[in-house]
Formats: structure tokens, sequence, C-alpha cells
């Protein structure tokens, strides 16, 4: 049976304002291997990567034949075949606050060849996904960035911030609690299955979290079997489990040596999931500790981080934050209603967007659960917000006040932070 993305049309609008330029806008064929393997050139090339080759770029079409790829093509190019243009979307869970999922329409493979720059092909691509989205009656589309200046002026913003970490060791001891269970090096294909049963119940509870099955690239390259990762073959992993034998927590790093001292190695730590606190201090203590080593690095870490209380020297671990899911409402009620609140109480939304699909004013009563009825309204609203800030709020970890103070909200910002904001900071552990 077809999946719906994969039912549906080519939107119909970008589709002929594209053709007004004599540019085709379609779906890629992934039963085609050439097909495919045009598109997949396209987009590597966008990315500024090297041209793979042909066995990978085949082993790869397997990951994506239940997503959707679109291209666009230019008949008069050189290579015809290969489009200029590219977008590669699926469905996939995003955790709210509370714990709840709403299916979303994750975009990513966003390209635009240099050759084709400044003709409004971008514009087209997004501006087709989210109707699509719309149409399959997906409420939000969400995104990670290469380019962070693009995406606003289409209703996206950013909803959970990461950081990046450097910790000195050598000036750093050990504070933090004892921990029992056991640490085991293990390999890629002992972690498929027992890290993705972590990840999953790790997703579950932070709101940010995108699903990516056991079997998807997305999961796969996080623990070095993705495809053609020619980094692979350097990456070392543990697994915590606790005093009953089950795996709680792991990690993901490799080690890079000073040519010029060897007791100067740095550690750079991929990916560390824990369930449980005593998994995420054994592992970040295994990792701190590790002999030959003067530098860890840690990229992609929670906004709301422990480490730093765990060590004795605060000033040891130097942070840089960054953006990194942004979020775009669609469907507000919809949206609204899937997340959990803080606290019981009434609030009405305007919301404005300069696309038309959020545009309204909507009541959210929340009761005493934190679930919310959020309905359209003639009500006089209580604060005026632009989808951009609706985005960001979605997911707890942004302030109305923030956003009060950048225009993007009006009104009432204190009744919305009372019931919007998260005590767990959103976070997404990887890219897409």
């Amino acid at each position: 049976m077809t999946s719906p993305h994969l039912a549906l049309p080519i939107d119909e609008t970008s589709a002929a304002h594209l053709a007004r330029q004599h540019l085709t806008m379609r779906l890629v064929d992934t039963a085609d291997a050439a097909d495919h393997t045009a598109w997949s050139d396209a987009v590597t090339r966008g990315f500024l990567g090297p041209a793979a080759p042909a066995d990978q770029t085949e082993a790869r079409r397997a990951h994506v034949l239940d997503d959707r790829l679109v291209g666009v093509y230019d008949e008069t190019s050189a290579v015809p075949a290969e489009p200029v243009a590219s977008t590669h979307c699926w469905p996939a869970e995003l955790t709210l606050p509370g714990g709840h999922a709403v299916s979303s329409w994750a975009i990513s493979g966003v390209t635009v060849s240099q050759t084709h720059r400044r003709r409004g092909i971008a514009r087209q691509l997004l501006e087709a996904e989210l109707r699509t989205a719309s149409a399959l009656g997906l409420p939000i589309a969400m995104l990670t960035v290469s380019e962070s200046t693009i995406y606003s002026r289409f209703g996206f913003s950013p909803a959970a911030f990461a950081r990046d970490l450097t910790i000195s060791t050598r000036r750093v001891r050990w504070t933090g609690p004892r921990t029992t269970g056991r640490i085991h090096h293990v390999t890629p294909d002992q972690l498929r299955h027992d890290g993705h049963a972590v990840v999953e119940r790790v997703r579950a509870l932070r709101a940010g979290e995108v699903s990516h099955p056991a079997d998807g690239n997305l999961w796969l390259r996080r623990i070095g079997l993705g495809i053609g990762d020619d980094n692979a073959k350097n990456l070392r992993l543990v697994r915590h489990d606790d005093g009953d034998g089950v795996p709680q927590g792991f990690a993901v790093y490799q080690l890079v040596e000073n040519e010029a001292d060897f007791t100067d190695h740095t550690l750079r730590l991929h990916t560390l999931v824990a369930a449980t606190p005593d998994a995420y201090a054994a592992l970040w203590r295994f990792v701190l500790e590790m002999d030959l080593v003067s530098t860890v690095t840690a990229h992609l870490r929670p906004v709301d981080e422990p480490l730093r209380w765990l060590i004795d020297d605060f000033r040891a671990v130097h942070v840089d934050e960054v953006d990194h899911l942004w979020v775009r409402v669609l469907d507000v009620p919809a949206a609204l209603s899937a997340r959990t609140y803080a606290t019981s109480g009434r609030v009405v939304v305007r919301v404005t967007d300069d696309l038309g699909f959020a545009t309204g004013t909507y009541a959210v009563e929340v009761d005493d659960d934190g679930r919310a009825a959020v309905s359209a309204t003639d009500g006089a609203p209580d604060a005026t917000v632009g989808v951009n800030a609706v985005g960001s709020l979605l997911l707890g970890g942004v302030s109305a006040r923030t956003l009060q103070a950048a225009g993007g909200v009006t009104g009432d910002a204190e009744r919305l932070d009372e019931l919007f904001r998260s005590p767990v900071e959103p976070f997404l552990s990887f890219w897409f």
C-alpha cells in the first residue's frame, strides 16, 4: 500500500510558477535507480560533498524508498536528468512537552544549484512542502538548518537550541555521584538495537526529539554504520548497563592524536545518550577521566546539560550555543492541543501568518491535568503572536517575554509564559 505522502501529487501552485521559468518540478521515482542517482548526486553537490561511488548511492536508495524526494529540472542544462534543486521529506514523530508526540513533516536536503540562484526556486520548493504537509493533515513542519537566514521568511523559528562544549580535562576533578553498573566497549552491531531502545526511551521524555527508525540511516550513521562513512573506522563505542545488566546509556567518540605530544589527545564526543542519571554520570566520568586526553569536545549537547555541576571547575567547560531545530506551525489547534501545559488557565491568542496557514484567533483552555482544548474564537485576544513565535513557544524553550522584546509577541506575554514554559529544555540530539 502506497504511503499518503508518496501518493500525493506534486504541488500545483509551485510547479506552475516554476514552469513559467521553463523549469519542471516533479517527484523523484525512488524505484528508478538512475532517477535516484541523479537526484542524489545533485544533493551531494549542493552540500559541497564529494561524488559518492555508485554502490554507495545505490545502497542509500534503500533508505529513502518511503521518503518523498522532489527535484526541479532544467531541460536546457547540460545534464537535464540531474535536478537543479531538491527537497527530501518524510513524516516523523516530534515529541512535545509532556511526552506527547505529534506526526510532523521533516524537511531535509534543501538545495539549489549555484547556477540557478536568485530565481525564487527555494521559495517555491519550501512553500510547496508547507502546502504538502497541510494537505497531509500534518500540523507541524520542522527542519535543522545549515543556513539560519533563510527559513524565518517561511514561518520557521528556532524552537530547540543546542550547545557545543570544549572541556579542559586536566583542570577538572569529578565531584559527581558514585555510580553503579558497568561500562562495556561494544561494536556498532551490538549497539544497533540496544542503543536504539535507549534512544526511544529518552525521546519519549524530551520535547524536541524526533523519531528515527532502527533500520534507518539517521540512526545507523550515529553509531558508525552509515553508508560510505569514512570516519566510521575511527569511532569507539561504549555502553552502560545497570546493576541488573540492562543497557541504560551509550557514548560514541573518537580520539585525535597530537603528533607533538602523545599525552595530549583530543576526545571528540559525538553522542552520549542516557536513560538514567546513573548512566549519565558514569558515561561522562568515563569520558572525562580518559588517559592521555587533555581536551574533550562534545557536539550537540542539551542547553540544560548537568555536566558542570558534576565537576569542580565550572570554568573548565567552554560553551557555544547554536540554534538547532526550527519549527513551523501549520495547524494551530492541532499543534497546541497535542502538548501539555505548566498550569491550568485560559488564553486567547491571535496568530498572524503571511502565508495564511495558521492565521486566526484561538482560545486555549487548559485543564487541571495540563491538557488543552484549542478552538477558533471571535473573542478579543489576550496576545497577538506571529507564526514564527508560535513555533518557538510550542516546545516550551523560548519565553514569550523574550519574543515580545523582539516584536514577535504583543499583549499578555506573562500569561503565555505561565502556560507554555516547560521545566525541561527542548533538545534534538542529531541532524536531519
